[in-house]
């Protein structure tokens, strides 16, 4: 990944039997692109399909919400960059983005549970929280920022 900052030096270390990098523009419509890139570590005898299918959605809520939140205010030419590594028994998903700071852990005390939030938007963070084994967001350089999931299997 060729970004300013190396973000996998930021937390612990597993021991990563595959890494793969990406870099895409600040554009919802990249979706499709993420998915597929992701799909290059889908190995059916490490991870079991419902795993799999929550690190999509942990994956494509992360990067929805680093667009509509995070680079609201930026050009969409602003890249965002995602690593994720998979070991034997986890799955690391590294966001990176520029902009505002933001509080997670006040954001997901703010927003009502699951179970009573029957609006259209906002239960993205929530749904990420419950699902992910390890959730945060944090500055790890001047105006970058990391969103941190991880999920064991």
């Amino acid at each position: 990944m060729s970004s300013a900052y190396d973000i996998s030096s930021t937390f612990n270390k597993i021991k990563v039997d595959h890494k793969i990098c990406l870099k895409v523009n600040t554009d919802l419509n990249a979706s499709s692109e993420i998915l597929s890139w992701f799909e290059q570590i889908n190995h059916a005898q490490m991870i079991n399909q419902q795993i799999w299918w929550q690190c999509q959605t942990l994956l494509i809520e992360g990067f929805a919400n680093i667009v509509e939140h995070a680079h609201k205010n930026l050009p969409k030419e602003t890249p965002i960059e995602i690593e994720v590594c998979l070991s034997n028994q986890q799955m690391e998903i590294r966001i990176l983005s520029r902009g505002e700071a933001f509080d997670l852990e006040k954001q997901l005390r703010e927003v009502s549970e699951l179970k009573d939030n029957e609006q259209e938007r906002g239960r993205g963070l929530k749904i990420m929280s419950a699902i992910a084994d390890k959730l945060s967001y944090e500055k790890i350089a001047d105006n970058y920022y990391c969103l941190f999931i991880s999920k064991f299997y």
